[in-house]
């Protein structure tokens, strides 16, 4: 299987959200990285066959996904950012819609649904009313709806908003047990959401992808440009403004800084072995206004 970008553009009057996108994706997990507004909602919405682009295409296996229609759609299974149900709608009741929706006969829907609550550990919440669920919950939900038809291609676009780090972390160890024979696409800002279960992490910024390979690939490429030190407040505030810091803790009147640069942003300054986070914050600093500080 697989699944083609070829030159997909997309343009709002004259903002150009996604601009000439190339990329070929077989079965495997694919992290989208960027800010937001990056252009990563329109692309998987272009991915999905919900917005049309302005040119250029989408393929799967060498068919237009907008002319493939339903045959398409059955081979899917997506997150939007945010869901809509009516409120007087349980869990249940929710996944059997999406489900009759989707085509699916009542009996295999009913099985389903009761696996995929299991899966996603709102089986004892079934028949809770949905306006009554938590963030997390209802995004557990979402990600629940989307696996309803088993699909070939999964797309999920920011799917851990809401939740905590334990559900985070139970997310991931999902989606990874998940993606055998399947094509998944996670977009979001969050690094850790990507950086253990992504075959492949590809970097969005303005529209466009900028950088695309493996966690180790990517991390590569900044190699010998991360720096620690402890510095004092004054020092900090002399700092270049083009280095990027990436975390400075206080410990008493000492700070304990991270920054990427490709010189030696002070003399105490020694290297450190860098990681997709360093790399993320370098790529996006200059959509900064002010100097980072955490």
């Amino acid at each position: 299987m697989k699944l083609t970008m070829e030159r997909l553009t997309k343009q709002f009057k004259n903002k150009i959200a996604v601009d000439r996108v190339n990329m070929e994706l077989e079965e495997g997990i694919y992290g989208f990285l960027g800010a937001n507004g990056a252009g990563k909602t329109t692309l998987m919405q272009m991915l999905c066959g919900i917005v049309t682009p302005t040119s250029g295409e989408v393929r799967l296996d060498g068919r237009n996904n907008i002319e493939m229609g339903e045959d398409y759609r059955d081979l899917l299974g997506y997150l939007p950012q945010e869901f809509g149900y009516s409120p007087s709608f349980t869990a249940q009741d929710f996944m059997l819609y999406i489900a009759a929706v989707k085509g699916l006969l009542p009996s295999y829907a009913k099985k389903r649904t009761k696996e995929l609550l299991e899966l996603t550990h709102l089986s004892g919440d079934a028949d809770r009313k949905i306006r009554t669920f938590s963030g997390g919950m209802k995004q557990r939900l979402g990600i629940a709806q989307a696996l309803l038809n088993d699909p070939r291609i999964l797309i999920l676009d920011e799917p851990t908003a809401g939740l905590d780090p334990k559900e985070r972390a139970y997310f991931r160890n999902m989606i990874s047990g998940l993606s055998k024979d399947r094509i998944v696409i996670l977009s979001t800002h969050i690094v850790s959401d990507v950086e253990y279960i992504a075959d492949k992490i590809l970097i969005m910024k303005k529209g466009r992808f900028i950088m695309n390979g493996t966690v180790t690939e990517l991390t590569e490429t900044i190699s010998g440009e991360v720096w620690e030190c402890e510095t004092t407040e004054r020092e900090l505030e002399n700092l270049d403004r083009s280095i990027c810091v990436v975390n400075s803790h206080h410990q008493g009147k000492q700070i304990r800084l991270r920054a990427v640069s490709p010189t030696k942003p002070m003399e105490a300054a020694v290297r450190a072995e860098p990681n997709l986070e360093d790399l993320y914050l370098s790529v996006f600093y200059d959509e900064v206004d002010e100097r980072r500080r955490w």
